[in-house]
């Protein structure tokens, strides 16, 4: 800490600050989003003349156990709700992905290494016959109607213009091959058990469906290369699906025939699962393995009906053990079902259930109440994806049962994750092309609070400040903003999942507070459900709804690649002066009297055995024995007459007991953020102060700051709760504070030990 200052205070007084080179940082965002308009307005709500499509759907697909195939065929009705006069749709056709001559495939970077797994290699190599195949395309009337097909995207050329308020209706046949998830990856796919011979079918993507056509930027076709996901219409889905006899299929919606399709006993445990305190098992573990030995002959088919949703997926195999549990959710009933192989259990089957429950109630309370009458968790090979009412999810234990920590968390976490895209983006129905923040970072924020309320310190991988300094402290050469799009950002985790949930949690504990910020956080999903919201709607109605000016933040976190280092740089402690020369010269005389002599006064103390002044006293003078800090009377009198002179506040002012601390702020980093203070004072108590962001508004590089207190202070740290992200700590505390860490010494090829509760069952402990 600087030594004390002497004298009475200056004047405090506004500094004169000149804004840094380059764009200030305070900057409204006005010249970034879009214009507002009768569709979407400035306060971030749809306009009084928003419009949406819709697209409804009757598909009948069947499944191929031999081949691994899909075959089908569907009416889409779509309905022009815009005011505009369309020509021509567009259809996504998203399992062209894995045509041979995709643009995924060619335009696909990657390297060989000398060591190459045969899994990496099978990508390169593949010659699986993926993408749609397209039988035909005819209106209700049955002529064929003319088609483009560009690579993943269809434009059906219509007969006549479709007017505003018009509908048009058109039939398509296709069928595809489904993808190995084990060998090519992919959001939807099969994984083959070669144990029992069965396959496990996640499939999704499998039937040509409408684009967006939207208000803010017209049709949405940009081409699916395999991270921008989806943007789609909502409308009524029927589905009927074929599949082996043997097979338990869920899917998006409620089954609409149960009769026909389940056992009488399946029927009767379905309906215990209405009054359930915990999951009921519709199919058990012992009937799925019995199952997974025989083959039925024949096929069954399967109805699902969903209405107001914009997309469908489904699940089938044999090998499904099916647990279900009702929950209410602000009175509606919502059926919460796994399914899931014997390779699952028992970690499913302990947690996969309550966790779908646990998330709908919790998304629910931050967001909007689940409106949908299902809410279905499957596992299998991929280790996450989302769609309306279905999820995949993956995390399975080891052949003995056993499980790591990591792969428990982990397996709750995503399935967390997943469920909760039912209400972003399935509901608040974002543009995944486009932006995958506003649903993957949005979505990763909630599930973090979800997180949190499931298991007291949860290991949550997203949403501490502090999980992703690692990150923002990369080089920015490895960095995109958030504001980019899906196909271009660097990085993918970290910039659409982590950056963006962190930059919320620090909103809402740091930034607004937690009642502004959960108000204005459901402001947003209450006026966005079921319509299509941008992010200009995300940021107008943060601000809207809570009266808090957020374009610094938004500007910082979402545009730039800045990243939070503030450091304190320095404190001058000051006290204002008695007036007293009576205290203020004794003051002086123990500062002087404190101070360290120099090395030279000390080492010349020895060896200077004497003066020239002390061997002739002659050349002493009146300085030779002049004591400046001696009280005199001269003193006393300047003393009374200053006290004459000041009012009887001021006398107040000058007994109290003030400490005042300049300090010295720099933003090393580039992102403004509030200034969250620790002052531990000399008695060991501790005091949080929090300066707003607004502090950096006149200089956005360099400030000081004078604070008050009452009693000396001993230390001060900035961001002790390492609640802001700040990516260098060690330029947070003054007096400067070591970095306390530990290195470990170990024997070079050590085995990595098994998981815990596999080495508690061989050791016969618990």
């Amino acid at each position: 800490m600087a030594l004390l200052g002497l004298g009475l205070l200056p004047t405090l007084a506004l500094q004169a600050q000149t804004t840094n080179s380059g764009t200030d940082k305070f900057a409204q965002l006005e010249t970034l989003l879009p214009t507002p308009n009768s569709y979407r307005t400035a306060s971030g709500a749809p306009g009084k003349d928003y419009w949406q499509q819709r697209a409804d759907y009757d598909i009948k697909v069947t499944l191929d156990d031999a081949k691994q195939a899909i075959t089908g065929r569907e009416t889409i009705t779509y309905t022009n709700l815009s005011p505009d006069v369309l020509p021509y749709l567009w259809v996504q056709l998203d399992q062209n992905l894995y045509d041979q001559n995709s643009i995924t495939k060619s335009t696909q970077v990657s390297q060989l290494q000398d060591r190459m797994p045969f899994q990496a290699l099978e990508g390169l190599v593949s010659d699986f016959d993926g993408g749609f195949k397209i039988e035909s395309v005819t209106g209700k009337d049955g002529k064929a109607l003319k088609t483009v097909t560009n690579h993943t995207m269809m434009r059906v050329d219509l007969p006549t213009p479709l007017r505003p308020g018009q509908a048009f209706a058109f039939n398509v046949k296709w069928r595809y091959n489904i993808n190995d998830q084990i060998k090519l990856g992919g959001r939807s796919g099969y994984e083959y058990f070669a144990e029992d011979k069965n396959y496990l079918y996640e499939i999704a993507q499998f039937y040509p469906r409408m684009a967006v056509y939207s208000d803010n930027q017209g049709w949405q076709h940009k081409q699916f290369l395999g991270n921008g996901e989806f943007t789609l219409p909502f409308g009524d889905y029927k589905v009927s699906i074929t599949a082996p006899a043997d097979h338990v299929v869920g899917a998006t919606g409620t089954l609409q025939n149960a009769s026909q399709v389940l056992t009488s006993t399946q029927q009767k445990r379905l309906a215990q699962a209405k009054n359930a305190k915990k999951p009921v098992l519709i199919v058990s573990q012992p009937e799925a393995v019995a199952a997974e030995a025989k083959r039925a002959t024949g096929t069954k088919t399967w109805t699902f009906a969903a209405k107001n949703v914009r997309d469908f997926a489904w699940a089938s195999s044999r090998k499904f053990i099916w647990d279900a549990m009702e929950i209410k959710q602000s009175g509606k009933p919502v059926m919460c079902m796994s399914y899931y192989p014997k390779e699952g259990n028992p970690l499913w089957g302990q947690y996969s259930t309550e966790v779908v429950a646990h998330t709908i109630k919790t998304y629910s309370k931050f967001t909007i109440p689940y409106q949908y009458p299902v809410a279905i968790s499957v596992h299998g090979p991929i280790f996450g994806m989302e769609y309306p009412m279905i999820s995949f999810n993956g995390g399975r234990p080891e052949k003995d049962g056993t499980y790591s920590s990591q792969t428990k968390y982990a397996m709750i976490g995503v399935i967390t994750h997943e469920v909760g895209h039912n209400f972003f983006p399935m509901i608040v129905n974002s543009d995944e092309r486009q932006w995958s923040w506003m649903d993957e970072g949005l979505n990763s924020f909630v599930q973090y609070l979800t997180e949190q309320e499931w298991e007291r310190n949860y290991p949550s991988r997203r949403g501490e400040p502090k999980n992703i300094v690692e990150y923002m402290r990369t080089d920015k050469s490895l960095q995109t903003p958030i504001m980019t799009n899906s196909e271009s950002v660097l990085q993918f985790g970290n910039n659409a999942y982590a950056k963006p949930a962190t930059a919320l949690n620090i909103l809402r504990e740091t930034v607004m507070g937690r009642e502004l910020f959960d108000h204005a956080f459901k402001t947003y999903a209450t006026r966005w459900a079921y319509k299509h919201p941008t992010p200009a709607d995300f940021f107008r109605t943060m601000e809207d709804a809570s009266a808090v000016d957020l374009d610094w933040f938004w500007r910082g976190w979402f545009y730039t690649t800045d990243r939070t280092d503030l450091a304190l740089e320095s404190v001058k402690a000051y006290s204002p002066s008695t007036g007293d020369p009576a205290v203020e010269k004794a003051r002086l005389q123990q500062l002087q009297a404190a101070q360290v002599p120099s090395i030279s006064a000390q080492r010349n103390a020895q060896e200077v055995k004497s003066t020239l002044v002390d061997e002739k006293p002659e050349l002493k003078d009146f300085y030779n024995a002049y004591n400046p800090l001696a009280v005199t009377a001269a003193d006393q009198q300047r003393y009374q007459a200053y006290l004459a002179g000041l009012s009887p506040e001021q006398k107040q002012r000058l007994g109290q007991q003030q400490h005042f601390y300049e300090l010295s702020l720099r933003n090393v980093g580039g992102l403004v953020m509030p200034v969250v203070l620790q002052l531990t004072y000399a008695d060991n108590s501790k005091e949080i102060q929090t300066i707003p962001a607004e502090i950096w508004r006149k200089n956005n590089e360099k400030v000081t700051k004078v604070l008050v207190t009452k009693q000396p202070v001993i230390s001060f740290v900035i961001d002790p709760f390492q609640q802001t992200a700040d990516t260098d700590l060690s330029n947070n505390a003054f007096p400067r504070q070591p970095a306390a860490s530990r290195f470990e010494l170990f024997q070079q090829q050590q085995q990595a030990p098994a998981n815990p509760m596999q080495q508690a069952a061989q050791s016969g402990t618990k």
